[in-house]
């Protein structure tokens, strides 16, 4: 059973999936109002995470890896989307799926059980399914096709539970940014507010929080430093202003860094490498040792690589399994101020 928790009211965290080709790129510049990608950008190869707002709502959109990309090689597929589930920490209160509505394949019938492979079985609950059209028609003649004549994208739809939503190529038509926001808020409603976790979400917060600690700790003389200048410049409530907005600058910074870099993500691609190299390299030494001593080296340096780049896809399997199993007053200037900051105390 994946846990569900409670979400921050002031942002959404929205992470796009898309199956193949641009669709999730016009969504992201959709949902920001401006030009996060370009129109040559028809894949992806590294996630990415933006900031800005929906019709008056903050949100951060995190791009996760293309599922069907073959650009990019599957051990880095899945550290991209470690990666990705690090940005999204603690979880996304919305995956968008999206697809382009004039090029559904039957292929595309298969993106919600890789979903579930991949973020855990009751992710559909959390999802939207988001169609990007180009043509003339209207937006009733549009629904109308999703709902009574196109049956292979209603079949679909329904494996998110109905929900979609049609959007303009165009990201500058801005007719129908506040009804996305309503449909996401009303899902979001719906599940008592709470974002989407799993056991490797749950990983993935674990360590990006521990990260954060641990820059917080290496940065405490330079913030003293800086509090110190602060009250040789400031008096009174114009003190502390400046101090809070140093504190969310700070803790901002380092939670990007901590997001982008951590544990988790530095150690895990490695364990599985170093696994694959020791196991290859003795299986090719086995192997080698029928052609004599040489044939031995030969065949454990060949074993090692090959066994590296297996035993980084064994290392991401496992990340994939836990998903499918269930998981389970003012003194001091200075002494207040890093009490505060380093509480480590993060709304959700």
């Amino acid at each position: 059973m994946d846990k569900r928790k409670k979400g921050s009211p002031t942002e959404l965290r929205l992470m796009l999936i898309s199956s193949c080709g641009p669709s999730q790129f016009l969504l992201t510049n959709y949902i920001l109002g401006r030009e996060a990608f370009t129109k040559d950008i028809t894949s992806i190869s590294e996630c990415t995470k933006n900031t800005g707002v929906l019709s008056g709502r903050r949100v951060a959109v995190i791009n996760a890896p293309n599922i069907y990309d073959k650009g990019i090689c599957q051990v880095k597929r899945e550290m991209e989307l470690r990666k990705s589930k690090c940005l999204c920490s603690p979880g996304p209160h919305a995956f968008l799926v999206t697809f382009d509505l004039e090029k559904i394949s039957k292929n595309e019938m298969k993106t919600p059980k890789m979903m579930m492979e991949r973020y855990g079985r009751h992710c559909l609950r959390h999802c939207i399914v988001l169609l990007a059209y180009g043509g003339n028609l209207e937006l009733p003649a549009l629904e109308d096709r999703v709902e009574k004549t196109d049956w292979l994208l209603r079949d679909l739809i329904e494996q998110y539970g109905g929900r979609f939503h049609i959007f303009s190529k165009n990201w500058r038509d801005r007719r129908s940014d506040r009804e996305l926001l309503k449909k996401i808020e009303r899902m979001v409603a719906s599940l008592g507010g709470a974002f989407f976790s799993s056991r490797t979400f749950q990983k993935a917060d674990e360590y990006v929080k521990k990260e954060e600690k641990r820059l917080k700790k290496q940065r405490e003389g330079e913030i003293e430093k800086a509090w110190v200048e602060m009250e040789k410049q400031y008096i009174a409530e114009e003190l502390y202003q400046q101090k809070d907005a140093y504190i969310a600058n700070v803790g901002a910074e380092i939670r990007a860094m901590a997001e982008m870099d951590n544990g988790w993500l530095r150690t895990s691609l490695a364990r599985g490498l170093g696994t694959g190299l020791v196991v290859g390299a003795v299986m090719g030494a086995l192997f080698g040792s029928i052609e004599g001593p040489g044939g031995m080296v030969l065949y454990g340096i060949i074993g090692g690589a090959v066994g590296g780049s297996a035993g980084g896809t064994a290392q991401v399997a496992v990340e994939h399994m836990e998903d499918r199993v269930a998981p389970p007053a003012r003194l001091n200037f200075n002494s207040i101020f890093i009490n505060r900051f380093f509480a480590n105390t993060r709304p959700c």
